[in-house]
């Protein structure tokens, strides 16, 4: 059976916003190495468009290696795109979702090993709604930016999580990595 991970990079206050954080070369070797064990990620239209900035990376390197790296690992992952917009993608690795985002998740996770990664904001609002992310990795960096979309705005649910770990990067960022408590039938308060 397949793993939903949820990662995703915040603020201190919570805006999920890539602009308002500066990955050092740690985290950047960090999110390498989760992309290299992914069997595949899932975006949105916007955080998809977002990410080709890293095909230029490919076709012009930087020099900084740990950029250069994960551009290539972010190459190399499977990703499917959900939008209602997008006519195609044309980044070899992806592809159009083409079927809800319930069947495609659903359908992936029946399969051995997957790791599935879920790098949009509104596409994890959407399977915690369905209850189908089976770990967040959440990484807070430690800034507070003030303004800026929530990660969990408009979740009108009370979700609990279970603590399952945490790593601490030179920088101050720390992801906390969590998984859904799951409700047991006839107990009270759960």
């Amino acid at each position: 059976m397949g793993k939903v991970i949820a990662a995703i990079n915040m603020t201190l206050d919570g805006v999920c916003d890539h602009t308002k954080v500066s990955p050092d070369d740690e985290v950047h070797h960090h999110y390498e190495n989760l992309l290299r064990d992914a069997d595949a990620i899932l975006y949105g239209r916007i955080t998809y468009q977002l990410m080709e900035f890293w095909r230029s990376i490919l076709e012009n390197p930087t020099g900084n290696r740990s950029m250069d790296e994960f551009a290539v690992a972010i190459d190399h992952v499977p990703k499917i795109v959900f939008s209602r917009t997008l006519p195609d993608v044309d980044w070899k690795s992806a592809t159009l979702a083409k079927r809800s985002l319930e069947e495609e998740v659903l359908a992936l996770a029946q399969q051995p090993g997957k790791r599935i990664l879920v790098g949009s904001r509104s596409l994890i609002i959407d399977l915690l709604r369905l209850n189908l992310i089976d770990e967040f990795q959440l990484m807070i960096h430690p800034v507070i930016a003030g303004e800026g979309m929530q990660l969990f705005e408009n979740m009108h649910a009370r979700k609990s999580l279970k603590l399952t770990q945490t790593k601490t990067f030179d920088s101050g960022a720390i992801i906390h990595y969590y998984e859904p408590v799951k409700k047991q039938s006839g107990n009270v308060g759960s």
